[in-house]
């Protein structure tokens, strides 16, 4: 499951244990309680007749717009030699559709602080309970030639319920990456994590319905008045109105967008867009205010929430910047007191006013705090959203305890296993960190444990893995493993991976001691060095000698513009749009500490993500490719990635079992295809459940040189060099916005004692 679903999930149950429900006092402000005794007043009514049939051929609106996607270059701030402005933006999270009938309970009579904090919403003419709001002001660079761009980050503030979690920030981070900034001149608009085909896009002319309305003035500016709506609206797409300069430029001067009703997007009830934009000096046209308001709801019985993002861009300027600005590899920059910030500074850069209710966010904070048994509360969400326990609450924790889903679980070998782990934080020290865990194995009656120390380059705000990562690692353990369990994205001990399609009765003991060192720059590259010496011992429905070895390796990863949240247990990937390149290589030392062979092993990975036009969805693309080079014994063979769990795991194979196959070279492709609904959509009845299609198709392809030619395990087979394995995945997601079920099938190498010819894997899957 994705982290901001953790966060989304955290939020709303946090959310759903605030007492929402209190008594309006006497002296609180009237404006509150006029809402709920307003009259309607309906102002004039406009009778138009039924549209026809609409058609592009001879289409007036069409040619105007043909007209507008052909001028849309003279907006383009990238033609420009430099430019640089400021950019303001505030983003709040509220609770939204706060009745009369639960702020009237008197109950909660003594709960003013609850009661102060309910405004009035003017997006939607509704009461919200604002809960979370960040303001951020910051420079931006830019340079043609050479190329560059740079970020200066100027202003936070931050302030809400996020305060109360330790890695609170992930909301703002997630929230800021699926509300994020919309530039309608692109030709996809990339929103709620998904690219919407812009009204003005080199595709929208397919994609959109366009009418004339009228022609009118915005402020003192003539404009044509186009409305637009997609062809089929439960596709991911918009309906508005622009509103173009009735003039030889075709500019666009405002534009209205929302979600139509009938879109097939999760959790977004309404959605409202407004685009302004201004002429500078030199009389071009730029985007100078940008609104957004959502209402997010996962079910018509739980808790509805309202996000509000206001972007302001000002101090546009053309001229030369000095070469010293763009000195250095951060894209990002961050200013020493950017988060220590006065009200002076609040005062000049701040473009929208803060209301009454985000102003007083802390007194409202602390009130939440006062509530009898909050602190227990509190408590557990964290042990759930978090995964950890903190071993203090008055004070910031120095040591957590976790993660909570491995504290139990079973393998063939231990049968029940229990596990105690712990890390320290950056309260303890911020360079200095330590993690580990002691396990215990019920059935065989053994004892393992696992120590980690870290030394981070860069002082860290809470855990070592936060981005950029530039720490040395040594780490000593003694465990069980399935072979398999080192291609798992998650803990091996997670106690919901513990359901195995096939029984897992190979496994082996390790040993092992490393040391390690990874740098991440700013650019999108990692480097990565480690030295190992392990030794592997047999476990179960196995046989092999003991051996040990020592090994070298060294890794090169580049993912330009990937971004990542933090969580207490791993740290992952916010935006998969960005391609991934991985190229690695191991050394095997012999009679170096007692290594018993030598070998190199080479391996590379290629990932990329494709956005198909009109509504079809995305597909992934990984390939893997890996060689020994070198004699080995079967245990140091190659074996692809296979997971052996009914919960589904990325980039593995569904069917193939535990070392089924064993080769010296092999290439994998895995194609995953989220069709987004596309074709149900289009179902009768079936559309009404809002189901997506999935299609994935994954490929191997190995051998097995004449040097490593050898006697395999009873279980394990070579691959014919000129006929790849094939399994083919077709599933379901979005299920009650929940689920993902996929049925596996294996379309060769059947007759071997080994195959399991298809399955049934789910997971926990959300999306918008």
């Amino acid at each position: 499951m994705k982290s901001w679903i953790n966060v989304a999930i955290a939020l709303i149950m946090l959310l759903l244990c605030l007492p929402v429900q209190a008594q309006l006092n006497p002296d609180v402000d009237t404006d509150t309680t006029k809402w709920f005794n307003r009259t309607q007043r309906i102002g004039n009514v406009d009778v138009k007749a039924k549209r026809s049939r609409y058609s592009r051929k001879s289409n007036p609106a069409v040619e105007l717009m043909r007209k507008v996607i052909a001028a849309k270059r003279l907006t383009d701030l990238s033609r420009r030699d430099y430019y640089q402005y400021n950019k303001y933006q505030k983003l709040t999270l509220a609770v939204n559709e706060i009745t009369a009938q639960r702020i009237m309970d008197p109950k909660y009579r003594d709960k003013k602080w609850l009661v102060d904090q309910v405004e009035f919403c003017p997006y939607n003419e509704k009461l919200i309970l604002p809960v979370s709001v960040e303001e951020t002001v910051l420079k931006k660079l830019y340079r043609r030639e050479p190329h560059d761009e740079k970020t200066i980050i100027m202003g936070i503030n931050s302030s809400g319920v996020n305060d109360l979690i330790q890695t609170g920030d992930i909301l703002n981070t997630v929230l800021k990456d699926i509300f994020t900034d919309v530039n309608i001149y692109d030709d996809q608009i990339r929103l709620l994590q998904y690219p919407f085909t812009s009204p003005i896009g080199k595709d929208a002319i397919s994609f959109y319905r366009y009418y004339i309305e009228d022609t009118l003035y915005v402020d003192h500016d003539r404009c044509f008045h186009l409305s637009f709506l997609p062809n089929n609206q439960q596709d991911f797409g918009f309906r508005g109105d622009l509103y173009v300069l009735a003039d030889s430029s075709y500019q666009v001067r405002r534009c209205t967008m929302t979600i139509p009703p009938n879109s097939d997007v999760n959790f977004v009830s309404n959605m409202k867009l407004t685009q302004e934009f201004g002429k500078v000096d030199d009389g071009s046209w730029v985007l100078t205010a940008d609104d957004m308001f959502t209402e997010l709801r996962w079910a018509s019985y739980m808790e509805s929430f309202a996000v509000i993002r206001n972007t302001r861009l000002t101090d546009f300027a053309f001229d030369r910047l000095p070469d010293h600005l763009f000195k250095g590899k951060k894209k990002e920059v961050r200013e020493a007191n950017a988060m220590m910030r006065n009200d002076d500074f609040w005062q000049q850069y701040r473009q929208v006013e803060l209301t009454k209710s985000e102003n007083s966010m802390d007194a409202f904070v602390r009130g939440i705090q006062q509530i009898k048994g909050f602190k227990y509360i509190i408590f557990g969400l964290k042990a759930l959203i978090e995964n950890f326990v903190e071993t203090r609450t008055k004070h910031p924790s120095k040591i957590d305890i976790g993660p909570v889903n491995t504290m139990l679980s079973t393998n063939y070998i231990d049968g029940l296993r229990t596990r105690l782990s712990a890390q320290s934080t950056a309260n303890l020290d911020s360079n200095f960190f330590f993690s580990g865990y002691v396990a215990r194995g019920w059935g065989s009656g053994n004892n393992y444990y696992r120590g980690d120390v870290i030394w981070s380059l860069n002082k860290k705000d809470y855990l070592p893995r936060e981005f950029p990562k530039r720490t040395l690692t040594f780490s000593s353990t003694y465990d069980v493993m399935a072979p398999t369990d080192k291609f798992l994205d998650t803990d091996k001990d997670n106690v919901f991976i513990a359901f195995k399609w096939t029984d897992v009765e190979r496994m082996m003991y390790y040993n092992r001691q490393q040391l390690s060192f990874e740098y991440e720059t700013y650019n999108g590259v990692k480097t990565s060095f480690s030295a190992k010496t392990e030794h592997n011992a047999p476990a179960g429905d196995i046989d092999f000698q003991s051996f040990r070895t020592t090994e070298l390796h060294a890794e090169l990863r580049y993912a330009p513009g990937e971004t990542y949240i933090n969580t207490k247990q791993r740290r992952t990937t916010v935006n998969l749009d960005a391609p991934v390149f991985t190229l690695g290589h191991t050394v095997g030392l012999k009679d170096v500490l007692g290594g018993d062979y030598h070998f190199h092993v080479s391996d590379a990975i290629v990932y990329k993500r494709f956005w198909l036009g009109a509504g079809w969805g995305k597909v992934d693309c990984r390939l893997r490719g890996a060689v020994q080079w070198n004699t080995v014994p079967y245990m140091l063979l190659l074996m692809p990635e296979a997971n052996l769990s009914y919960v589904l795991s990325e980039n593995t194979f569904s069917l193939i079992n535990n070392m089924e196959f064993l080769t010296d070279r092999y290439a994998s492709l895995m194609v995953n295809w989220d069709m987004n609904g596309k074709i149900f959509n289009r179902l009768p009845l079936i559309r009404r459940l809002k189901w997506r299609e999935w299609l994935a198709v994954r490929c191997l392809w190995g051998t097995l040189s004449e040097k490593n030619q050898q006697p395999l395990p009873v279980g394990s087979y070579m691959l014919d060099g000129e006929k790849p394995y094939w399994e083919l995945s077709v599933g379901i997601h979005n299920i009650f916005k929940l689920l993902q079920i996929e049925y596996a099938r294996r379309l060769n190498y059947n007759h071997l004692p080994t195959a399991h010819k298809h399955g049934i894997r789910f997971t926990f899957r959300m999306s918008f």
